[in-house]
């Protein structure tokens, strides 16, 4: 599979979106591997894990981003579930789940209802162990600000604590089991 291929058919080879998209994909894609090959409990297919981190914001260029240079006419946050859409009529399914399950700490029916997020009313959190390591993997990563700095987990934490407890205490189990010490 010719990942850079797939990413080109949707940004412009060498735009600043484009660098910027595979930073960070790289950055989630190397953390995943490294907590997969880590992660003792199971065998897990870090081909696909490799795969579907440099895939997994695939949607954002539909979103309205300015900062990263994305004009489309969506939120943001839709970018995981418009990911999921892109990698689906590529014949990705697995992948697609992977878009569509790593935005925040994944979302619940109610996250959507009660933050009134322009999204289909369904479950959307990881439930595989590679879904997982990607999200947590992706949280250490920025596309904005200081994208060669890995966050710290205070930092991470701080951020997720805007949106609910629940994304603070799954982050944490996720870093007791991926975390590499």
């Amino acid at each position: 599979m010719n990942l850079k291929n797939i990413i080109a058919t949707y940004y412009p080879d060498g735009s600043n979106t484009y660098q910027l998209l595979l930073i960070h994909s790289e950055q989630v894609a190397k953390k995943s591997v490294h907590c997969a090959r880590h992660f003792k409990k199971e065998h897990l297919d870090v081909d696909f894990i490799w795969e579907a981190a440099m895939l997994h914001d695939i949607g954002i260029f539909m979103t309205y981003a300015p900062k990263i240079g994305c004009f489309g006419r969506f939120p943001y946050i839709c970018h995981g579930y418009l990911g999921k859409k892109i990698l689906e009529q590529q014949g990705l399914k697995r992948h697609a789940r992977v878009c569509e399950r790593h935005v925040g700490v994944g979302l619940t029916i109610p996250d959507i209802q009660h933050q009134n997020i322009p999204l289909p009313e369904k479950d959307m959190q990881p439930e595989t162990i590679e879904e997982q390591i990607i999200c947590y993997a992706d949280k250490f990563y920025s596309k904005s600000s200081h994208i060669y700095e890995e966050k710290s987990i205070e930092m991470i934490e701080r951020e997720l604590s805007a949106y609910s407890d629940r994304s603070v205490y799954i982050f944490r189990k996720w870093h007791e089991r991926f975390s590499i010490l």
